[in-house]
């Protein structure tokens, strides 16, 4: 690849570049969240035993497609991939609104279709990415990523405004997408220094398959990300079940979660700028090991079981941030957006599957314990792969060290 002098870029631009990507991925998460909320709703009506299913079909489908959409980024730019993405998703919204959440079928097409907002995670990265050098590429990918904070959005109002209509959250989340996708196609602009994928789709993907840290970084992410994605969707049911709370006393709890991991989340990635992406990654997976180990004994809802909620979510935000600082970090520029996409689908997978199992060890057993002992094991082993790539990272830097 060529070395050319980097172009000239101003604060103002990189702040619009970032705010603009920030509220794309705030707006469409909130979209891609909708169902969660009302999830035990449609469960009394009679549509569904279970909301599981219901809740993970747009993880599902968001995650997988995180991979073709991070590799289309890398060809045609953020600018053109985030109100395109915003535009579709309107589709699935007003579907649900007015004719998907009466039946359980149309609920889960609906569901599929709305997993398109899922994918706007990968358009984000590799275009805030793009914008930053890489001395602050952690700290920028961190506070992009408080966009998730759209199932926060989707939490604290889905529930509420549904009381006053049943088609009123859609209807609004719908008109927010149309006006964040005219103005961000008025105002954002690709980086200067951002050049084009001239690959073959089918070549680019496969050329980032080879790459070591991907598979690396899928791990770390799925944990992380998934496990604040599988809380957030599955929480309020958890609470339902296992503390017999009100829906709406359980959803505003879920968005507590939300906040403090969304809170954590930018904090991973300014702390990954300061003291490392893998030192920040070990502290995250700590404290969800140690969270996960004492809510298997079922304590009390208050204040233990709340406190370990919610350091979880912090050490799951922490994590979050930390993983694509590292990726930030370390890849190829030109190859961001498609990690990004492999990682981001490895994310959401990642919150697709706990929810289904916990559903079942649920209707099985009548607790989570079994659940929350296989959350732990599972940290622990992202915590290892994360020593695991700060040791090659050093034999790296050493091998770099005595090159002629």
């Amino acid at each position: 690849m060529s070395q050319t002098a980097p172009s000239i870029v101003t604060s103002g631009q990189r702040t619009t570049a970032l705010i603009l990507a920030t509220l794309g991925f705030a707006v469409n998460f909130w979209a891609w969240s909708l169902i969660s909320p009302l999830g035990p709703i449609f469960v009394d009506r009679g549509l569904a035993d279970d909301a599981a299913l219901i809740v993970a079909i747009p993880v599902l489908v968001g995650s997988l497609g995180r991979i073709l959409v991070g590799a289309l980024t890398d060809r045609f730019g953020g600018r053109l991939m985030m109100p395109l993405v915003s535009l579709i998703t309107i589709v699935p919204v007003l579907f649900i609104g007015f004719v998907g959440q009466y039946t359980y079928v149309t609920l889960i097409v609906g569901g599929f279709f709305l997993g398109v907002a899922g994918t706007s995670f990968a358009i984000g990265v590799p275009y805030v990415n793009s914008w930053f050098p890489k001395e602050s590429r952690g700290s920028a990918i961190g506070i992009y990523g408080m966009g998730m904070g759209g199932t926060a959005i989707a939490a604290f109002t889905t529930v509420p405004l549904y009381t006053v209509g049943e088609r009123l959250p859609f209807i609004i989340a719908a008109a927010v997408l149309l006006v964040y996708a005219i103005v961000a196609y008025l105002l954002m602009r690709n980086s200067p220094d951002w050049s084009p994928s001239r690959k073959n789709l089918v070549a680019q993907l496969a050329d980032t398959a080879r790459i070591k840290l991907t598979w690396q970084a899928c791990y770390l992410y799925a944990l992380s990300f998934g496990g604040y994605v599988a809380f957030s969707v599955y929480l309020p049911t958890y609470l339902i079940n296992a503390y017999g709370l009100e829906a709406s006393d359980a959803s505003l709890r879920m968005a507590g979660f939300v906040i403090a991991a969304v809170v954590m989340r930018p904090v991973g990635g300014i702390l990954s700028d300061r003291i490392g992406a893998v030192t920040t990654l070990v502290i995250a997976y700590g404290l969800v090991i140690l969270c996960a180990v004492i809510l298997v004994f079922d304590p009390p809802l208050m204040p233990i079981g709340t406190g370990c909620f919610l350091v979880m979510a912090i050490g799951l935000g922490l994590g979050s941030g930390a993983t694509f600082a590292l990726i930030a970090q370390t890849s190829d520029p030109a190859k961001v957006g498609s990690i990004t996409g492999f990682v981001g689908a490895a994310g959401g997978l990642g919150g697709f599957v706990p929810p289904l199992l916990l559903g079942s060890l649920w209707a099985a057993q009548g607790t989570y314990s079994f659940g929350l002992v296989l959350l732990a094991l599972c940290t622990v082993i992202a915590l290892l792969i994360s020593l695991w790539v700060s040791r090659d990272a050093r034999r790296r830097t050493a091998a770099e060290t005595v090159e002629p």
